[in-house]
């Protein structure tokens, strides 16, 4: 693992050892155990894995709008911001001011739901009125002729209109396009979108990802996508990182994890979706088992149990080292090596 203060030089965003957790009477549950990844200015990686293995809390730490009951206790969030420098994001104060600098003007975030992302009791052109006028320097006309380019810049059909409109009023891909529109208003570095097709209808999400797409490639903004949805992950990721309760199991370029997938989780996944072009007689195999809860902790490789390769007193016995498997393509996992005194320490 990477030192704390270090990063990739060539990287706009640099996550290493990540470990957030949450905090009740149950136990603690570690939500991100460790995960490390680089993302490049204009790049799009994509962050995959099933329901409850820490996605969407990856995204919430970057922003530092983790809930109450949740905290970053250890690694660094390293950003390349235009405004203040190289930043540690894991530093500052999650209601201080260099962080609401970031957050929304260098940063933005597409939610899943957007319906409850806007507030019903305003108009969506003042709520992307107020993001514009938080970050820059304009007239309350000069943002509302700034709401209304935007959203004729996502295909909002009569932007003029629409701006006086309440999210209640809206389809479901209006509303998302409105979403996209407020995200994008201050021109970010970095967009996070964390499940956005979740809440439309298929019709709608491939609009949608052809809009991020084609956004994201006009405005020069790197990209991280969050998503159990792998044929997403292929339509719109240069890398991949998947995850499993809480921790980075395998990450490459994105036609390395497709088409040559080293994790037993990752070739799971997808083997348990179908597959375009190959008809109903296709054979698909579920991943065996169910994801354990966090609090319950499996010592070893976290992926053991549900594991069709499980070496009894291996893997078994602590955490597998991440080994490069590639030019690139890193995966956690002993069928790969790292067997020595495996059996010893503790995961």
């Amino acid at each position: 693992m990477a030192d704390r203060a270090t990063g990739s030089a060539a990287a706009l965003l640099s996550v290493r050892g990540l470990k957030t957790h949450f905090f009740s009477r149950q136990g603690t549950v570690k939500a991100v155990d460790g995960l490390s990844f680089d993302l490049a200015a204009g790049k799009t990686l994509g962050i995959a894995g099933e329901s409850g293995c820490g996605k969407s809390v990856t995204t919430q730490s970057i922003l530092r709008i983790v809930p109450k009951n949740g905290a970053i206790v250890d690694g660094a969030i390293l950003f390349d911001s235009p405004s203040q420098g190289p930043v540690d994001l894991v530093t500052l104060d999650p209601h201080g001011s260099a962080i609401r600098a970031i957050r929304g003007a260098e940063i933005a975030m597409v939610f899943q739901e957007p319906m409850t992302s806007f507030s019903a009791m305003h108009t969506i052109g003042n709520q992307i009125m107020e993001a514009i006028m938080l970050h820059q320097q304009v007239t309350r006309r000069q943002a509302r002729a700034k709401a209304v380019e935007m959203l004729a810049r996502v295909g909002m059909p009569q932007p003029t209109q629409i701006i006086d409109a309440y999210s209640f009023n809206l389809s479901g891909g209006m509303r998302q396009r409105a979403m996209i529109a407020m995200a994008l208003s201050c021109r970010p570095r970095l967009l996070i979108a964390d499940e956005p097709t979740t809440a439309v209808d298929v019709t709608i999400q491939a609009q949608v990802l052809e809009l991020i797409r084609d956004l994201q490639q006009a405005l020069a903004m790197a990209l991280i996508i969050i998503t159990h949805d792998l044929a997403v992950i292929a339509e719109l990721a240069d890398a991949v990182l998947i995850m499993y309760l809480g921790q980075g199991v395998e990450s490459a370029a994105v036609d390395d994890i497709f088409y040559q997938p080293k994790h037993p989780y990752t070739r799971g996944l997808l083997s348990s979706v179908p597959r375009l072009g190959e008809g109903a007689a296709q054979q698909l195999t579920p991943i065996r088992g169910a994801v354990p809860t966090h609090v319950e902790r499996v010592r070893g490789c976290l992926f053991h149990p549900r594991c069709p390769d499980f070496m009894p007193g291996t893997c078994d016995g602590r955490a597998p080292p991440r080994v490069g498997v590639g030019a690139g393509h890193v995966t956690a996992c002993y069928l790969y090596g790292g067997h020595e005194g495996a059996d010893g320490g503790g995961g």
